[in-house]
């Protein structure tokens, strides 16, 4: 593929699909709610100390509350639950699935990878590939992407997409090493994002369009990098070191000009819904303000959920499916750390 008209160059960051559905999307909750008031309650002493006034993480980022697991309760097991219900959803037997790819950032050991406990958990066949997909919060649509790319080459018929994340050893480190006397109000600021970030799962699960013609196409999309950016935001379980303000400036100009570029063959600008990457009020303000969305078409879920990584997509656009109606247009988009963008249209 060439150049077309407007200027938008196509290639391998431009996709576009014919025979690929969404067929299903599920999430799994975790059963702990923790509210800023008690992130902010166990940091009270440092607060003071660097004069930071309380309601931070409501007041700046829009966050009253976010998920932990509950005893009993894991991120592992919390994923092949969505699975397991994002297939019976759509009735779609384990056997037949040919792909299942992994897109957490949570992880509890570098080897083996993640996708083969859930591969086993939810009795996948021996012919099913499954492997991991890192990309940071746009991990989830990377992996829908490559779902759909061996869809549409007829290697497999049916992909499960999952994700599963646990923010809790991560925030116990950061609020431990921000309650330290040594630490200033910069670096306090450079982990404040840490402290938003929440626990979720998600599931969704891919097939052919001619075998499933009630199910939610998948159009395309496209993707842009900008990767002299990827030290803005660099984490760990030991915790998230970010420069906010140039993260932010540096998103939304990647975000403005994929936009641009997109804008021809695409046209994005009156969709029925865009479901964005859950981050903080302040980001939501500004890709609206950026890409003149309507905002009342951005259904939010940080407020309850905080930042969920890559399940915030999948788990935003669960809960929003019940209001989609047929013939709707839906846009996934969002910034991952690196920094990448990517933005996916389903015809809902």
């Amino acid at each position: 593929m060439g150049a077309s008209d407007g200027g938008f160059v196509a290639g391998n960051a431009t996709t576009r699909f014919d025979n690929v559905s969404l067929l299903s999307v599920a999430s799994t909750l975790p059963g702990r709610v923790t509210t800023s008031e008690e992130i902010e309650d166990r940091l009270s002493p440092a607060l003071r100390r660097l004069k930071l006034p309380g309601g931070l993480l409501e007041r700046v980022a829009g966050v009253l509350e976010r998920r932990n697991w509950a005893p009993g309760e894991s991120s592992d097991e919390a994923t092949v639950a969505a699975g397991r219900r994002a297939l019976a959803e759509v009735g779609v037997d384990p056997s037949d699935v040919g792909l299942l790819i992994n897109t957490s950032v949570s992880r509890k050991h570098l080897e083996p990878s993640v996708a083969v406990r859930l591969h086993h958990g939810l009795g996948l066949p021996s012919s099913a590939i499954n492997f991991d997909v890192a990309n940071a919060c746009l991990g989830f649509v990377s992996g829908m992407s490559l779902a759909a790319n061996m869809i549409q080459s007829g290697q497999i018929r049916y992909a499960i997409v999952v994700n599963g994340e646990d923010a809790d050893e991560i925030q116990a480190n950061t609020i431990r090493r921000l309650s330290g006397a040594d630490i200033g109000r910069s670096s306090f600021m450079s982990e404040f994002a840490s402290l938003t970030l929440g626990s979720g799962a998600a599931a969704a699960v891919l097939g052919r369009t001619d075998e499933h013609p009630g199910g939610h196409r998948i159009l395309g999309g496209v993707t842009r990098a900008a990767t002299q950016f990827h030290d803005l935001c660099v984490g760990s379980v030991d915790g998230m070191f970010t420069d906010a303000k140039a993260l932010l400036k540096g998103g939304l100009d990647l975000v403005v000009s994929a936009w641009k570029e997109a804008s021809g063959p695409w046209n994005w600008s009156s969709m029925d819904r865009y479901i964005t990457h859950q981050v903080s009020s302040v980001h939501t303000n500004a890709i609206v303000k950026a890409a003149k969305l309507d905002r009342s078409r951005m259904p939010v879920t940080f407020p309850k959920y905080g930042n969920v990584g890559p399940a915030s997509i999948p788990i935003t656009l669960a809960e929003e499916q019940a209001t989609l109606a047929r013939g709707d247009r839906v846009l996934l988009m969002g910034v991952g750390s690196g920094l990448n963008t990517a933005m996916m249209e389903l015809a809902w």
